[in-house]
């Protein structure tokens, strides 16, 4: 019998297995790649497009066509759309990223050839209907009005815009940008963006061959009409040490934002950085957690991220505190920083955070979905599996004098961009 009242013993996590997908092409050269995996009869089916023509006058486009792209099509009414996906128990999700857009149907084996001709449909011919329009730009104005008062969101929105300028990935969204937008750019974008040439699919659970004739016989010829595109690129310039304050007099708490722009994935050094990540904010048991709602009691939750893009990486740093301590929590999270900079981690620290970086990736292999999340991070950084090989030796094996290289190169003061959406105190 179990004796509860021993502490269980301690293992590492030693090999994590990964399902590789299977690289096949519909008849029309688009790339497929698929997981077959799973107990249950269900399919997830994902199409991916990247993001093009960006226009920094017309920001919304990508986000307004990936939002209204199911809302009809020359057959179909919005409203025939989500009743004919949902007598077949199916579920549609759009989704817009700063890099791609995507269309992603999850749906049970048995009814896939009834629901691919409605996905055929929404892809190739959505036609973005003007009343549609309209309910999107009022529905979506009153809630970026919502948003507006909201000061984590304020210093989100200012501290990308800081880094990333009037790109897809720091666009300063204002009510205005919704009133312009018009549908006939939307149709042309539509052309421009999502279009065989311009696709990648992945399929992940039950999905046999079978399966994919099915998906080659919806999309494997022509698409219809498509115009020129050119896919987006940007590039970036580390800023200089930068304060802003936005005041907000009648604010109880303050929003905080402060990081840099920093590497994404396709840099050696981006696993070490989660690592020295993890350990300043990025569990529950880190250092700015300890420090700033444990100790202190200035805030019920802190964390830190290193969030990769296609063309950038960007470290930050958020929290909302008491408008009077502010200053203060501030203070103690360069503190932290600092600290990391100058002083060696202990073992039995950085060991918990091996444990849970580990635990963590294991945890979030749970199934054939999630794998094939996994593998899409690899190939839309250019990578392959050995990328994960590395990232889980360099967990294993980061030492603390590695730790405090990275938080010198990475963790410079002098580059950091600051952001208090809050009340002068």
């Amino acid at each position: 019998m179990l004796n509860r009242t021993l502490t269980p013993e301690f293992r590492q996590v030693n090999d994590i297995n990964f399902l590789a997908p299977v690289h096949q092409q519909l008849d029309n050269g688009i790339p497929v790649f698929t997981i077959n995996a799973g107990q249950q009869p269900l399919v997830r089916i994902e199409f991916i497009f990247e993001n093009v023509n960006f226009d920094a006058n017309k920001p919304l486009q990508a986000i307004a066509v990936n939002q209204l792209i199911n809302n009809g099509t020359p057959t179909l009414s919005a409203k025939e759309i989500a009743e004919q996906v949902d007598y077949y128990g199916a579920f549609l999700q759009t989704e817009y990223g700063a890099d791609q857009s995507s269309v992603r149907v999850y749906t049970l084996n048995k009814h896939l050839a009834a629901v691919l001709p409605i996905l055929k449909s929404i892809i190739t011919e959505s036609i973005f209907p003007q009343q549609e329009l309209a309910i999107f730009v009022q529905n979506q104005k009153q809630s970026l009005q919502v948003n507006m008062q909201k000061n984590d969101y304020l210093a989100r929105k200012h501290f990308a815009n800081e880094i990333f300028g009037d790109t897809s990935y720091g666009s300063d969204i204002e009510p205005s940008h919704y009133d312009a937008i018009q549908r006939q750019d939307l149709l042309e974008y539509f052309k421009s963006a999502y279009k065989r040439e311009n696709c990648t699919i992945f399929a992940a659970g039950k999905f046999d061959d079978d399966a994919f004739k099915q998906l080659n016989l919806n999309f494997g010829g022509s698409w219809g009409e498509s115009t020129p595109s050119k896919l987006n690129v940007f590039n970036f310039k580390l800023n200089d040490r930068k304060h802003i304050f936005i005041d907000r007099p009648d604010a109880v708490q303050s929003a905080i934002r402060m990081g840099r722009l920093a590497i994404n994935r396709s840099h050696p050094d981006f696993p070490g950085f989660q690592v020295l990540n993890t350990l300043l904010g990025g569990y529950f048991g880190s250092r700015l957690m300890a420090n700033i709602r444990e100790d202190k009691g200035y805030t019920y939750g802190i964390g830190s991220a290193v969030v990769s893009l296609r063309d950038a990486g960007y470290f930050f740093i958020a929290t909302e505190v008491g408008a009077e301590v502010c200053n203060d929590a501030i203070n103690e999270i360069t503190l932290e920083i600092e600290l990391l900079k100058n002083q060696l981690v202990e073992t039995q620290e950085l060991d918990l955070v091996r444990n849970y970086m580990l635990g963590a990736m294991l945890g979030s292999l749970e199934n054939a979905f999630s794998h094939a999340d996994k593998f899409k991070n690899l190939y839309f950084s250019k990578l392959d599996y050995g990328y994960y090989d590395r990232y889980i030796n360099i967990v294993k094996t980061i030492t603390p004098d590695e730790i405090i290289t990275l938080a010198n190169n990475y963790l410079k003061l002098e580059h950091f961009t600051s952001v208090v959406v809050g009340k002068q105190i």
